[in-house]
């Protein structure tokens, strides 16, 4: 799909279902649609779902002007909106695309039904010290380390390395769900520009951690007008749950889902519980609109 700055692959589980409503799907730091997979198939006949690839991520290309903050995918991600016309939707968001929904929600209430925030990156100051070589990533320089140090690495222990990092529990992952990020590791590691969009959206969120004013992320939280879900994994390593009190706080109707068995991603770690709350939201929502 064609948007202002950038071609975004956009997918689609199933076939489309008439009389559903309508969900987007947006992925965390260095993640991709694939990333939804356990959850849309909890979802199949709640919502008619589809993933978007932020762009340098999954199968997007990098964006044409080189945009990669938070604001710019959140310009990605309202371009392909608008040009479906499928808004107002059911938006979903994990880590990076949590920071993401909250600010499209924010600026353009007139695309969003409900939001589902897993773990959302909002500012949390100081990061809990398991986050801390994520936020290494937007240094200068540490891209061209990582791009040396991994050259030749063996995919498989370089992505039992990730997943131990955003897993609560890495040795309960199922096979076919570690054979599919081994081959996403691999195939992205061949891309020319997979680090360098890893390393700009990391600054990119960096960067809105210190935003003031009407930019700021919280600030922007309180101005969300769609009812809102939150979901924290206790064994989060990268969003510490201690940022759900003041994220309760901040949207003006939320309701919360602690999972303590999860990690960073509690949609692919525990879909159940996360749709059985995700479908009691939309009942709320439905029942408000």
């Amino acid at each position: 799909m064609e948007v202002p700055g950038a071609a975004l692959a956009v997918s689609r589980h199933g076939e489309p279902r008439d009389g559903l409503p309508p969900a987007l799907f947006v992925h965390g730091l260095g993640g991709s649609g694939d990333n939804w997979l356990e959850l849309l198939e909890q979802l199949g006949g709640d919502v008619d779902g589809e993933t978007v690839d932020l762009p340098g991520f999954g199968w997007s290309a990098p964006p044409l002007d080189g945009n990669l903050s938070l604001s710019g995918h959140v310009r990605a991600v309202i371009g392909y909106l608008e040009e479906t016309g499928r808004g107002p939707v059911h938006l979903f968001g994990n880590s990076l695309g949590g920071a993401v929904s909250v600010r499209l929600a924010a600026l353009r209430p007139d695309l969003v039904r409900s939001l589902t925030l897993i773990s959302p990156a909002l500012p949390e100051l100081p990061p809990q010290r398991t986050a801390w070589p994520t936020g290494l990533l937007a240094v200068p320089g540490v891209v061209e380390l990582i791009r040396r140090r991994s050259a030749g690495a063996d995919p498989e222990s370089a992505t039992a390395d990730l997943l131990r990092l955003v897993y609560g529990d890495p040795e309960g992952i199922p096979a076919h769900r570690r054979a599919r990020a081994v081959a996403e590791y691999r195939r992205r590691s061949a891309l020319p520009y997979a680090l360098h969009a890893l390393a700009g959206s990391a600054r990119g969120i960096v960067s809105a951690y210190t935003e003031r004013g009407e930019q700021s992320l919280w600030r922007q939280a309180a101005q969300v007008e769609a009812p809102v879900l939150l979901v924290y994994g206790l064994k989060d390593k990268l969003v510490s749950y201690r940022s759900a009190r003041r994220a309760c706080a901040a949207f003006r109707d939320a309701r919360l889902l602690v999972l303590p068995e999860s990690g960073h991603v509690a949609m692919l770690e525990h879909p159940e519980p996360v749709a059985r709350a995700v479908r009691e939201l939309l009942a709320e929502a439905d029942a408000a609109r």
